[in-house]
């Protein structure tokens, strides 16, 4: 062998040699790499896996979200099943995703989660889109959070925005995914989601936009909402019509791109217009009654149930009793105010109208204005009725066995009395008059002050007291003579109850303004029944009741005289006109109105409760008894009427004139009077036996 071919043998041999020691190395590169690539993938592994432990650890259980209870709205009806108010945190209604017309659940998806119902839960593509934006923000400014994500967030988590909490939410919607169908996800996210102007849930928001249901939403109107979870403020058309329309405009054309709508139908759903609600306040048509149901269920049953449990409560209130409350409650007392009032603290009124029959409260009205002063002067207050009491001690006195017949001296009197700058207490007619011996019908129907201060001395005060509070009468009654002019403070709530005993033939019936309350599931929480209890003969509250009718037509509550139908009533004026009362009822209402200031100041010296309080009662009930046929009282069993004269309460002869029939207990009549059958006696008022009343 040459030595120019050992050369070459040897180069190649060297070539060999180092190629095998290249090869070696790279081999050990590659292996070096592989080790330490499996080695970081090995710790990110562990890391991650101890990162979702303990991150695990702080999540909460998903198990209950198959029978997830949000929070809804408590709904108060009126007598007709009317929705007439409602109680929440969050104003939130629920409806089944069945219910919901199918493009509407495509036009949340299409904005918020296109592949909804491609990804687990979350979605890579939209995480790395959202955190190369925030990268180059320098802050978090995007979320890329699906449709579960915000459930999840919604249903479990702060609203902090960390790279912490997107951990756990895409944890937990991973978890939800897997748990529930797409269908209840969609279900949760539709009733729970924020839509703006405090509604929660597209069918309460649905309502609060368009004033209907979720289930007659257009296509226009639902891409209209499905625009608002991304910014409820933003685009809510309320305040921003234009922007709303630029979003709504997006969601349809991503319904086009996802295939859940043709070109065709964006068009025509851009073009329709959207009829939207008023966005003023809803006016509270019985804020006092409302705030009387509140308290009560609140206090029975606690705030949780009442605001988050979405009660139906079901009540007595008669809507368009209450609208005529309302008017006849801000008439009178504009009139009042016209008269000249030049008081700086305005002029307030109360109203109560209760069915006489059952306790159901129909009206009420506890002042001029809730939003200036929730104090409700019908429940609450506790005023001197003056001689709006005077009815319970007439019937008091007719249960002694005294009649509207019985004649007393109207003649001054004088008691003994430290407090009296004389060491007397003189009580005085409100005319200053005395008449000298008058029946006890007449004494009622003009309200004679010294006759019933006498009466009640002859009757003893203890059962007199103890009668108004068999009557209804619940605040102490002072043990003196004072009493038969009305001097102890009551509700009007009270006076209206011991009336109804009168109109109810002697039966004392529960006041109540809650017939039922049902929660979401139907159970029916209460039920209340009509409570009744025979408290007084019913002879005796026919006895009342027909001197009443004549006060109507003949006395202080002429001013009503024009209803034109049946109505018992008595007025009442304290001391410097401070209260006025008027205080009326047919065989199935009665309505209590009162009129003054808080602060007990005088209504002028005119406003008596025949001028003040009368006309608020009659502008009620004129419009509360339309509709409703004309009752007459009903004639109990062990009456009788004899032809007797108003003046001396004697009997009269059957050919006189001036006469009035009058009633009596049967064996408690004049012996040489003629009895007279109910049944002959004209209809109505039994009063004058020479003409008809209509």
């Amino acid at each position: 062998m040459t030595k120019k071919a050992t050369l070459m043998d040897n180069k190649r041999k060297s070539g060999r040699k180092a190629a095998r020691r290249k090869g070696r190395l790279k081999s050990k590169l590659i292996r070096f790499f592989l080790v330490s690539f499996f080695l970081f993938l090995f710790l990110v592994l562990i890391g991650s896996s101890m990162i979702y432990y303990v991150l695990l650890q702080e999540l909460p259980s998903i198990a209950a979200l198959k029978d997830f209870r949000p929070s809804i709205a408590t709904r108060v009806y009126g007598d007709n099943n009317e929705l007439i108010d409602e109680f929440f945190l969050e104003d939130r209604k629920l409806i089944k995703i069945s219910d919901i017309p199918r493009y509407a659940v495509q036009a949340f998806v299409a904005a918020e989660d296109a592949r909804f119902f491609h990804h687990r839960g979350f979605d890579l593509q939209s995480i790395t889109r959202a955190f190369y934006k925030n990268l180059e923000a320098g802050k978090i400014v995007q979320g890329g959070s699906t449709i579960t994500q915000q459930v999840a967030k919604s249903l479990y988590l702060s609203p902090e925005r960390s790279y912490a909490r997107k951990i756990k939410e895409a944890i937990l919607a991973y978890k939800i995914d897997r748990y529930l169908t797409k269908e209840e996800i969609l279900n949760l996210y539709l009733n729970y989601i924020y839509l703006g102007h405090g509604t929660y849930g597209i069918e309460a928001a649905s309502e609060g936009y368009f004033g209907k249901s979720a289930r007659f939403l257009t296509l226009a109107e639902a891409s209209m909402l499905a625009a608002l979870p991304k910014a409820p403020n933003t685009y809510s058309p309320f305040l921003h019509l234009a922007k709303a329309r630029e979003r709504q405009s997006y969601v349809l054309s991503r319904m086009v791109e996802d295939g859940y709508i043709t070109a065709q139908q964006q068009e025509e759903a851009l073009r329709a217009p959207i009829q939207l609600r008023s966005v003023r306040p809803k006016q509270k048509i019985a804020p006092y009654f409302i705030e009387n149901v509140r308290r009560y269920v609140q206090g029975k049953y606690g705030s949780d149930v009442l605001y988050k449990e979405g009660l139906e409560i079901y009540t007595t209130l008669n809507i368009s009793m209450q609208k005529s409350a309302n008017e006849a409650m801000a008439r009178g007392l504009r009139e009042i105010e016209a008269r000249g009032n030049d008081k700086k603290e305005p002029v307030q009124g109360a109203l109560l109208c209760m069915d006489a029959k059952t306790g159901a409260i129909r009206a009420m009205v506890g002042g001029r204005d809730f939003s200036r002063s929730e104090f409700n002067r019908a429940t609450q207050s506790i005023r001197q009725p003056g001689s709006a009491f005077k009815p319970l001690i007439y019937t008091a006195a007719f249960d002694k066995g005294l009649t509207p017949a019985t004649r007393l001296e109207d003649s001054p009197i004088a008691f003994e009395d430290p407090s009296q700058e004389d060491g007397f207490w003189k009580p005085k007619n409100f005319d200053g008059k005395f008449l000298g011996p008058i029946t006890l019908r007449n004494a009622l129907v003009h309200s004679r002050n010294v006759i019933t201060v006498k009466l009640l001395q002859e009757i003893g005060v203890d059962y007199a007291a103890a009668y108004a509070t068999n009557m209804g009468i619940t605040s102490p009654l002072a043990k003196n003579l004072s009493l038969a002019l009305g001097s102890s403070g009551v509700t009007l709530q009270e006076m209206v109850r011991a009336y109804g005993v009168l109109a109810n033939g002697g039966k004392r019936v529960v006041p109540y303004f809650i017939k039922k309350i049902v929660d979401r599931t139907g159970q029916v929480f209460e039920e209340n029944q009509v409570v009744e209890e025979q408290v007084i003969d019913p002879r005796i509250a026919f006895l009342t009741t027909h001197v009443m009718q004549d006060v109507v037509e003949s006395g202080t509550g002429t001013r009503v005289k024009s209803i034109n139908r049946p109505v018992a009533a008595k007025t009442g004026t304290t001391n410097d006109n401070r209260d006025a009362w008027f205080i009326g009822f047919t065989p199935s209402f009665v309505t209590g109105v009162w009129v003054g200031f808080d602060k007990t100041e005088t209504l002028g010296k005119a406003e008596v409760g025949g001028r003040a309080a009368a006309p608020i009662w009659l502008y009620f009930m004129e419009k509360a008894l339309q509709g409703y046929p004309v009752e007459v009282f009903p004639v109990p069993e062990g009456i009788v009427f004899v032809k007797i004269d108003p003046e001396t309460g004697l009997t009269a002869r059957s050919n006189a004139t001036g006469t009035i029939f009058e009633a009596f207990l049967d064996g408690a009549a004049p012996d040489n009077g003629d009895l007279m059958n109910p049944d002959l006696l004209p209809e109505g008022i039994f009063r004058n036996s020479d003409t008809l009343p209509y």
